[in-house]
């Protein structure tokens, strides 16, 4: 049984229900059973470390994934998402090394390996149950009871596998390398390891001098950061095509040699040197120098400390001199190679350890930490007179993404992939795969590719993958082991578990005669894993091979764009080498989700507030739709900002559960009023002819083709926009514009049908947006699948919503005319909307006329097929539609864009300017259709110009009193100028917004029956009295001048101010005026001076006063004036055909056809009746206004049938006497009489003193008819 649906929800705390909900029906691994019959989709789930906690790209990278596996699903898939988790590596490492003080490779020897090892095990999942619980209360659905672990040996030996496949095919090679290396974590990295983490620091600059050897006082001078590397110098290289100088420095009197293009690095002006010679750089090769120290002189007889020669030196910063340290710098390594100053396999010049210290090498330096001898190296080389200039550089320098310690470069010798032989294929298979956005691909990864470098994927660490090789002594003999059986059969051991404690001691008997082989001391690089995930997560070949071959490559995967040069580029790698395949099919990039200041979000600098907190204030909904409604998911950085997530509670959720609850009251209130049963069954539902169910069913329609389309293509970032801009046409246009058909104003049929149609929509969008937010989805669909048909869920599991397959589009609803028009009668209607708000006129008073200009006949049809929505959205009276804007005065300007026009015509821009402000709007118009027009001999493009519309309202004939707004398609013309009758329909509508408010402030809802007492001050008097009616119509209750009746339940009381009147407004219980048997008989006239329904006047013959209703039932059969006549003769049973009515006593100023247009305009007024045989003349008095009918009333509504005999209104008034004190009704009698008003004489009808039909007005429970004056009574038929 669908359940009541209450005013106010805490979002949060729902979903914790809802998930404590999944978790009882176990509801993931449900939907996985349901599914596992279906096609396969394949998902790779990259591994996190469990050594911290989740941040918020963890939590976009997992809503994308999410979204992505739940729509799968839906779509009619099979989707296995297991958890991962990457367990080697640097992260680990680091924080034992923290944790236990270690500050280099001799204190893990020791400790002992498997003691080291044994300690990285134990926090390598250290966070993983916070792990768990955060992913999903996020709503995630990913199975971690069958996860993998990089650290697993079935795990492990894959990766053997998948090397031993790279070494068969000579993919792998042992060679000395320059590269990243992090002394903090003593291991080189790679280079997409170190792009990850670059900082702005300041580094000291120091240009420093090289002796010629063949000249001692002219010296080479070099420019450089790394004052560390000067102590390993072995040349210099200048570039051979550019011209040097040799110079005299004017202040010193030394003379340097240098690129003339680069003087400024040394010399201010001109004035402080002077050029001896000039000559191309290829003059200096081979010339020897002094070198700056000592400690490897003696490589000068090997071809050390001379000139070298190559391009990639350049005259873009300092002195076009590079000093070369080789075992420091790639381009230094690569020069120094080519010219034999080092060999391959000859001793490296590398006196810094892993640590990043100095060896026993630099006698002067030893032991220093090499950044930190920066100052001391600069102070020996001013003491040796080597130092030439001394100041600090700001640069971006790359740091260890993990110590957060400066990054050197380094040569180290290590285990590589030959990458750069694959380089053709990656692209080739890159090509064949679709990213999200595209650009990615084909600029940020594909020029990665292009340049991609041999891999080094050997680290000189612990805790991670051995690699599987083992060595003779000599190198000449290595054996590749690719399995734990292989092991066994090479070394007679058989173990279980593959980390280096494990194997380091194994070996293998030499094929060779060279005794044995011993395994090589490195292990894997972490990335080596992650990249062997989708063979080693199935253990393949070992296992599951053919499950594993039918679903490669995978679907889908996603991740930050940081893994262009990480994860999605080792995965491309291994698969290219392995099977020359993509690894995946499909792949979503996105940004980078940074602090609210733009700058990364740092824990130490607390810049960025805690996901769950922002989950547990907001709800893991609200966060997952703003990250996916957001540039992050188009690869662009995010400025995260909680006000965002909160937005999306206000702007989205909120409207939203207000037309679903709306919906269930309006249900729940059809089936309490009717006596009847709603079930939506989607195959019987009738096909509405109201034109805006026809338009929200259309549009929700044409919105689930669209969401399918750019789903099918990954392309969130266009799907969520669009489905927020569905909440706000559900709830700002449907729902407003149709409240009083859902509430069951325009008969039961037609409430019928606008309910089913908000339940057709919500029920399909729920289905659609489930993946983006599962839990407020669940939540609705709970309750909204107690009123669907069981006949249309036979055979399916509906437990969940996440069961159920997505919505197909019916094409049938499809309404492209509909959708159209209803969006110009939206643009309309906000362009009014625009006009009201900018001369701050509120929608509650009405305006006199809409003008809507548009040159298309075909909008202009649109605009007028929905001329009553416009009316009533605008509160205006009239709507106007014209194509002849010169007859209101509106035509075309245009005003140059400065920034686009001013940077290219520069001197021509003002008198370009002076004409295009001239340009008639012929012209303009031609050039809207063209797209170009020539201004002054220039050639002017739409982004050129703007061109908006005009209003000339000084113009001859030009009406003043409009405000025009333009979208640069529609134009409208608001009468801004309200009638003093239009000011007091305002102010009416300000006591309806209060009482509304009031009502919503004591929790009350439409069903529960109030009176609302008003005691008012100044103006409101008049105008509450005039629009009595008006306001009754919006509030559905009893409105009644105060006090209130003693004894009366009072609900909640206000007083406040309405312009400069006060309003006193009480609320009480019940309708105070059913008054029935228990009610003494003898009721006072005008019983608390309640007002009846219809329109009436009052009238008085010789002292008599009776009442004349104008109009019954409210609205129709409006009596004319000789009608009214007749009623009055009828009344006093007066024979003279000739009586006549006045509006004063005097009688003197009678009533005529003339004077009297409308009788309407006479309600509420005394008139005084005249015939022949009248026989006083009353006291002289002037026209009275009252504030109730003399004669006793009763307001009777009609309920579950629409009146006949030409009546349309069911709202009535019946005069329970008529004069005062005579003619009194029975029960009887006023039950024909209702019958009469309604046109129902040949019905059988009752009267009940409440809609729930509870207490009949019979001639038993009421002793006095006239006990009832004032009450509201329900005709039922």
């Amino acid at each position: 049984m669908a359940q009541p649906v209450p005013d106010s929800i805490n979002f949060p705390a729902e979903e914790e229900k809802i998930a404590e909900l999944w978790k009882k029906t176990d509801a993931f691994q449900t939907s996985l059973k349901q599914s596992k019959n279906r096609p396969r989709y394949t998902f790779y789930d990259g591994p996190p470390f469990a050594t911290g906690l989740p941040h918020y790209g963890h939590i976009l990278a997992g809503t994308i994934k999410d979204i992505v596996t739940r729509w799968a699903h839906q779509s009619g898939y099979h989707v296995d998402r297991r958890f991962g988790w990457d367990c080697h590596g640097l992260p680990v490492e680091y924080e034992i090394d923290k944790t236990l003080g270690i500050k280099g490779p001799e204190d893990v020897a020791e400790m002992g390996i498997e003691k080291y090892n044994n300690e990285c095990r134990k926090i390598v999942m250290r966070y993983s149950n916070e792990w768990e619980q955060i992913v999903t209360r996020l709503g995630r659905w990913i199975d971690f009871n069958h996860d993998y672990k990089t650290m697993y040996p079935w795990f492990m030996e894959t990766i053997w596998w998948v090397f031993k496949q790279l070494f068969d095919k000579g993919l792998v090679y042992r060679g000395f390398k320059v590269m990243p290396f992090s002394t903090g974590c003593n291991t080189p990295l790679s280079n997409f390891e170190s792009g990850q983490n670059y900082k702005e620091v300041v580094d000291p600059a120091v240009i420093v001098n090289f002796p010629l050897d063949d000249d001692p006082t002219v010296s080479m001078i070099a420019w450089t950061t790394t004052p560390w590397t000067l102590p390993s110098n072995l040349a210099l290289c200048v570039n051979p095509e550019h011209n040097y100088v040799k110079v005299t420095d004017k202040t010193s009197g030394h003379t340097y040699i240098m690129m003339e293009a680069r003087l400024e690095a040394l010399f201010k002006t001109e004035e402080e040197y002077a050029v001896l010679d000039r000559f191309k750089g290829s003059v200096l090769e081979g010339k020897g120098y002094k070198p700056l120290f000592p400690y490897f002189e003696q490589r000068k007889a090997y071809g050390a400390f001379h000139i070298l020669l190559d391009g990639y030196v350049t005259e873009e910063s300092g002195t076009g001199v590079v000093h070369q340290a080789p075992y420091f710098g790639e381009d230094d390594y690569r020069v120094c190679l080519s010219y034999g100053v080092i060999s391959k396999d000859g001793d490296m010049v590398c006196p810094v350890d892993s640590s990043g210290r100095f060896t026993d090498e630099v006698t002067d330096f030893k032991g220093q930490y090499v950044k930190d001898a920066d100052k001391a190296i600069t102070k020996m080389l001013k003491q040796n007179g080597r130092l030439v200039h001394q100041s600090t550089t700001k640069h971006s320098y790359p740091f260890c993404w993990r110590s957060e310690t400066p990054l050197i470069y380094k040569a180290v010798p290590s285990w590589f992939i030959r990458v750069e032989d694959l380089v053709q294929k990656l692209l080739d298979n890159n090509q064949s795969t679709y990213w999200v956005p595209e650009f990615v691909k084909d600029k940020r990864f594909g020029n990665w590719l292009r340049d991609a470098h041999d891999w080094a994927v050997s680290r000189n660490r612990y805790w991670g993958t051995p690699i599987p090789l083992w060595a003779s002594d000599d190198g000449q003999e290595v054996v590749c082991v690719g399995s734990i059986e292989e092991l066994k059969q090479l070394t007679g051991v058989d173990i279980k578990d593959l980390h280096r404690e494990n194997v380091d001691n194994l070996t293998i008997p030499s094929k060779r005669g060279n005794g044995v082989l011993k395994r090589v001391p490195e292990v894997f690089d972490c990335w080596f894993e992650s990249g062997s995930m989708p063979y080693a997560q199935a253990h393949y070949p070992f296992e599951n091979k053919k499950e594993f071959e039918d679903t490669f490559p995978a679907d889908f995967i996603a991740e930050g764009i940081d893994q262009t040069r990480g994860w999605f580029y080792t995965l491309l790698v291994l698969s290219t080498a392995l099977f020359d395949k993509p690894p995946f099919k499909n792949l979503i990039v996105n940004g980078l989700v940074l602090a609210s200041d733009g700058q990364k979000m740092s824990k130490r600098k607390k810049n960025y507030p805690d996901p769950m907190e922002v989950v547990h204030k907001y709800g893991a909904d609200a966060l997952r739709l703003y990250l996916i409604n957001s540039p992050v998911v188009r690869a662009e950085s995010l400025r995260f900002q909680e006000s965002g997530v909160r937005d999306i509670l206000k702007d989205v959720f909120l409207p939203w559960f207000n037309a679903y609850r709306f919906l269930m009251q309006n249900v729940e209130r059809l089936e309490r009023e009717e006596g009847m049963k709603f079930v939506y069954n989607e195959n019987k539902a009738e096909v509405s002819e109201n034109y805006m169910d026809r338009w929200i069913l259309s549009f929700t329609q044409s919105l689930i083709k669209y969401v399918r389309n750019e789903m099918a293509a990954y392309r969130l970032y266009t799907v969520v926009p669009r489905l927020v801009r569905f909440v706000d046409q559900l709830t700002n246009w449907y729902v407003r514009m149709n409240r009083k058909r859902l509430k069951g104003d325009g008969g039961t049929r037609d409430c019928h049908r606008a309910l089913e149609t908000l339940f057709a929509v919500i029920f399909s969008m729920i289905k659609v947006m489930a993946p983006f937010i599962p839990f407020l989805t669940e939540q609705m669909y709970q309750n909204l699948k107690h009123l669907i048909d069981p006949e249309t869920t036979q055979g399916l599991d509906t437990d969940s919503l996440h069961y159920l397959m997505l919505p197909q589009p019916r094409e049938s609803l499809i309404h492209q005319k509909i959708e159209s028009a209803v969006q110009q009668m939206q643009t309309v209607v906000e362009l009014g909307r625009v006009v009201r708000d900018r001369r701050t006129l509120p929608v509650k008073y009405p305006l006199k006329e809409i003008v809507v200009i548009h040159e298309s006949e075909v909008c202009l049809d649109h605009v007028r097929s929905l001329e009553t929505y416009i009316l009533e959205e605008l509160n205006v009276r009239k709507l106007t539609t014209t194509s002849n804007k010169e007859k209101y005065g509106v035509r075309l300007r245009a005003e140059p864009e400065h920034k686009t026009l001013g940077a290219r015509l520069k001197g021509a821009f003002k008198s370009v300017t002076k004409a295009i402000q001239e340009l008639t709007d012929t012209q303009l118009q031609q050039f809207a259709k063209d797209g170009e027009i020539e201004v002054e001999g220039h050639k002017l493009e739409t982004g050129d110009l703007r061109v908006m519309y005009t209003f000339d309202v000084k113009d001859e004939g030009t009406p003043s009193h409009y405000e025009a707004h333009s979208d640069n398609d529609i134009l409208i013309l608001l009468d801004v100028t309200p009638d003093q009758s239009m000011l007091d329909e305002g102010i009416a509508r300000e006591v309806i917004n209060r009482v509304q408010k009031l009502r919503k402030k004591a929790k009350l809802v439409p069903a529960d029956d109030i009176t609302v007492f008003y005691r008012v001050t100044g103006n409101l008097t008049k105008i509450v009295q005039d629009f009595q009616e008006f306001i009754f119509t919006a509030i559905k209750q009893p409105l009644q001048p105060g006090p209130v009746p003693p004894g009366t339940k009072v609900v909640i009381q206000e007083k406040t101010q309405v312009k400069s009147d006060s309003l006193d407004l009480t609320i009480v219980s019940g309708h105070v005026t059913s008054v029935l048997a228990s009610v003494p008989s003898a009721v006072p006239s005008m019983t608390w001076d309640s007002k009846p329904w219809c329109r009436y006047v009052n009238v008085e013959l010789d002292g008599v006063g009776s009442t004349v209703m104008l109009e019954n039932p409210r609205g129709d059969f409006v009596l004319s004036l000789s009608e009214l006549q007749k009623q009055v003769q009828s009344i006093y049973k007066s024979s003279d055909n000739n009586v006549s009515l006045y509006r004063t006593s005097t009688c003197k100023e009678i009533l005529t056809n003339k004077s009297v247009k409308d009788t309407l305009t006479l309600s509420g007024c005394t008139l005084y009746a005249k015939s022949k045989s009248t026989r006083t003349m009353p006291a002289p008095s002037s026209a009275k206004i009252w504030s109730a009918p003399t004669c006793r009333f009763v307001n009777v509504e009609l309920c579950r049938t629409s009146p006949h005999g030409g009546a349309k209104g069911r709202q009535a008034t019946v005069l329970l006497e008529n004069p005062h004190g005579k003619s009194v009704m029975d029960v009887e009698e006023l039950k024909h009489q209702v019958k009469i008003v309604f046109g129902l004489q040949n019905r059988k009808l009752k009267l009940y003193c409440s809609q729930s039909r509870q207490e009949e007005v019979t001639s038993q429970s009421v002793a006095d008819v006239l006990s009832l004056h004032s009450c509201v009574l329900y005709a039922f038929v």
